[in-house]
């Protein structure tokens, strides 16, 4: 059986040929550094779509099983299974040579990974495919992208949930449906680089203790620390660090690993020595005290005020002081007015703002009927400023502005060269209607019953709009899915990041930045993932987060020379639970000279947690928006 039925027009069959490994693993928890997997299937499949081999079996995980409610794996039924790394050699010799897939395959991967390295061998990946994000570009009618529903959806069964072998099997059908899909939309694969993990990636590092109090500022001088001040030490000291760090801690101080403005003292014996910690202080005007000194005073720290206190009241925790709430159901029938991010605190570098391009007047916009509701609009060809404007245009008419063609597509705009874009040719041959940009100016669509709509649609969300994430009535809080997308790139990569922030708008530690080189924090509660070339997720454990963290702020940077205005558009959605059906999504321009841009920012308000779509661009770097942050970045 072939993975993709030949069709006319349809992509090369090496575009989708390749020798698959399918895996799935049941876990004693979520988190791979710290969790075992209990059981383990692989599949393997032929690029002609035949399978070619089948392994599953229970393991022995030499711990506690964990939620057996939801994986059925009792420690009777596991004692006398054998160990992970007795069965390692066979699993990786079936992934050897092969693209791992997975339904959410960073957690299998990662799962894997750890695994392996304490089975001291290597895992045998170099590429792996992830189902969700392939069926994130798909974007099926479905109401979420679980494995359940997506197998009900492409007409494959399903005998046992959470038993690894079927999930296995059913993975394989969805697999095949999903490649016949990808291959009717012409799209790439998401296929993700795996690089050899090293050992020392997987030792746990303990999270910093999390400071319980507010920071009371600098101490007037000649006096007391209080409780929740920001001390940086920098240089050689006579007792070791390790101490040190640990006497302020126990006092209730905030140990920080960089200098910022908001630093309450610099403590060093070498004041005039001219380390970069040394500079900043007195850049900023930070107070300077030797080791004795400082030893002296925290014999003597005063009460702080508890984060939890602002918590508690309902008190602003951080935004603006007024702001008014998109909630998503119902959704509003008459525009409010919301503040654009230029208002709330931003980093301290110059900011070069991406004003949303100029489209209809005021007055039009809020009497305009929502005449694009639950209509998914891809714009192509035209100028950055143009395709911006129309998007925006889309957005104001209640439609949702897609970056990529997908099924959920229901109209193209054209603009002046649009005719040229490669994807024409396919959204020919599926018929799609096609407009030039006086459509937007009163659109007519088709009947509505040729829309393929979802139960709940995503809440569409303009540049600058707010809602409120829905906290469960009893159960647990769910994990929230931050995704960003874009238009697959060929000449630069793009880096989705993350600042845990306090209520000054500084990490508390290094640690609180979440990339590339560092994409879990120390407590498991943030997590960068890659689901593919052109999508990558901030995943949030919001309720385990300390009080001490005001606002998350997700963020992008294109590496390299190329700006944003080249990589076009970046679209965002919001999501309870990894496969959970997206809550809201918002497409956001920046300028074209723009190297970074604050995405969204996820804050505290009172009792509960709220998204802002910011949408706002800087000329810097990285490395810049990184010590704006008041993360201690090498110079």
């Amino acid at each position: 059986m072939s993975l993709v039925s030949p069709s006319p027009d349809a992509p090369a069959i090496g575009d989708y040929a390749y020798d698959w490994a399918l895996i799935d693993v049941e876990t004693s928890g979520l988190m791979a550094r710290r969790d075992r997997v209990l059981s383990v299937a692989v599949i393997t499949i032929g690029p002609d779509g035949e399978q070619t081999g089948e392994f599953s079996t229970l393991l022995d995980p030499g711990c506690d099983p964990g939620p057996v409610e939801v994986h059925g794996l009792t420690a009777e039924r596991l004692r006398g299974a054998p160990t992970f790394d007795q069965v390692a050699g066979r699993i990786g010799a079936m992934l050897q040579n092969r693209v791992l897939v997975a339904h959410n395959a960073q957690f299998d991967y990662d799962f894997l990974a750890h695994e392996f390295a304490r089975a001291r061998m290597r895992l045998p990946v170099s590429q792996r495919l992830c189902t969700l994000a392939l069926n994130r570009q798909v974007d099926p009618p479905t109401d979420d992208m679980k494995l359940g529903t997506l197998a009900a959806h492409y007409g494959v069964s399903r005998q046992r949930a959470h038993d690894a072998l079927d999930d296995t099997r059913v993975l394989a059908g969805v697999l095949r449906a999903s490649l016949r899909e990808a291959a009717r939309l012409d799209l790439p694969l998401p296929l993700v680089t795996c690089p050899p993990r090293a050992e020392s990636r997987f030792t746990p590092k303990p999270p910093k203790t999390p400071c319980a109090y507010r920071n009371p500022g600098r101490p007037t001088p000649g006096g007391p620390l209080r409780q929740g001040m920001k001390v940086a030490i920098t240089g050689e000291t006579a007792h070791a660090r390790a101490e040190l760090v640990g006497r302020a801690v126990a006092a209730g101080l905030n140990m920080m690993t960089s200098v910022s403005r908001h630093t309450s003292v610099l403590v060093t014996n070498e004041p005039a020595a001219g380390s970069a910690k040394a500079r900043r202080a007195v850049a900023d005007g930070v107070p300077v005290v030797d080791e004795q000194t400082f030893l002296r005073l925290l014999a003597d720290v005063r009460p702080g005020a508890p984060h939890e206190a602002t918590a508690a009241g309902g008190a602003p925790a951080t935004g603006p002081e007024a702001e008014q709430v998109e909630p998503v159901e119902p959704v509003p029938t008459t525009a409010s007015a919301v503040p654009t991010p230029e208002t709330a605190a931003l980093p301290a570098t110059s900011p070069r703002v991406s004003a949303p391009a100029p489209g209809p007047s005021e007055s039009s916009a809020g009497t305009s009927d929502k005449l694009l509701a639950g209509r998914r609009v891809l714009v192509l060809g035209g100028v950055h400023a143009d395709a911006a404007a129309a998007r925006t245009r889309v957005v104001e008419l209640g439609g949702s502005a897609a970056i990529n063609l997908s099924a959920s597509v229901t109209d193209v705009v054209l603009l002046a060269g649009g005719e040229g874009d490669r994807r024409m040719k396919r959204i020919n041959a599926l018929e799609l209607p096609v407009h030039d940009l006086h459509w937007l100016a009163s659109p007519t669509t088709t009947d509505r019953s040729a829309v393929a709509l979802r139960l709940q649609e995503p809440h569409v969300m303009p540049r600058g709009g707010v809602i409120d994430l829905p906290m469960p009535h009893g159960g647990p809080a769910p994990e929230w899915y931050v995704t960003a997308g874009w238009a697959p790139q060929s000449d630069c990569e793009i880096d989705v990041v993350a600042f845990l922030l306090d209520e000054e708008e500084q990490v508390a530690s290094d640690e609180d930045f979440i990339f590339y080189g560092t994409p879990e924090s120390p407590a498991g509660t943030v997590r960068l993932l890659t689901g593919g070339p052109a999508e990558q997720t901030i995943a949030l454990d919001l309720a385990s987060l300390p009080p001490a963290t005001r606002k998350i702020v997700v963020a992008a940077a294109v590496d390299g020379a190329a700006t944003f205005g080249t990589v076009g558009a970046i679209q965002i959605g919001a999501a309870p639970g990894s496969s959970g059906a997206p809550l809201a999504r918002a497409t956001l321009d920046a300028a074209t000279t723009e190297r970074t841009m604050l995405l969204v920012e996820i804050y505290r308000r009172g009792p509960l947690w709220r998204l802002r779509a910011v949408g706002q661009g800087y000329d810097h770097g990285l490395d810049a928006l990184a010590r704006g942050y008041g993360v201690d970045v090498a110079d």
